[in-house]
């Protein structure tokens, strides 16, 4: 597997040197998270239901990120950890479906790239930041750039968002680990 400085070397080739806008290969792809439950953890996963990329293979900065999710839908690993989790004490996902994020910013940072952005849950927006690591999918040659895959890993805090139920049960932070797969669309 070739890392995300690969990929950029790569990019610079005539048919990557612009700005490409990728498509999420939902089937293919997860948005998984965790929490602390005492001693044990609470996992889950929650769809997309829009995802807008661009990535810019010789200007990593001219890249960005756009993705939505459907809190209404999401699943945890115990059946009542998920209707709590959407119910008005966390997610509150009747009065808000949604949880967005935004990059505002994309940089190279050791092997990966650090994705700087703006997070809403429950309809109010904080700031968060995602570790990004990026390589061809397999079956793909050197240099083909058309399908790809996206892990990117990060964390909130429930609180910051007002989602505070259980707070004596249920872990602070939620931990977030994304493997996107994209296709180029352009």
């Amino acid at each position: 597997m070739r890392m995300l400085l690969l990929l950029l070397a790569l990019g610079a080739s005539p048919a990557f040197a612009a700005p490409a806008k990728y498509t999420l290969q939902p089937d293919a792809s997860l948005i998984e998270f965790e929490t602390d439950f005492g001693t044990d953890k609470i996992t889950g996963q929650m769809p997309i239901t829009r995802a807008d990329l661009t990535l810019d293979f010789k200007n990593v900065s001219a890249s960005h990120v756009a993705v939505t999710l459907d809190s209404a839908h999401a699943e945890a690993s115990f059946p009542f950890a998920a209707q709590a989790m959407k119910g008005p004490k966390v997610l509150d996902s009747v009065d808000f479906p949604q949880i967005s994020f935004e990059s505002t910013s994309v940089t190279a940072k050791g092997e990966g790239a650090e994705v700087k952005g703006r997070v809403t849950i429950r309809g109010v927006t904080k700031p968060m930041v995602m570790l990004a690591m990026i390589w061809r999918q397999k079956g793909h040659q050197a240099g083909d750039l058309s399908h790809l895959t996206i892990r990117l890993t990060g964390a909130v805090n429930r609180s910051d968002f007002g989602a505070v139920g259980w707070s004596d049960m249920v872990g602070d932070q939620v931990r977030l680990d994304i493997l996107a797969r994209i296709a180029r669309s352009d």
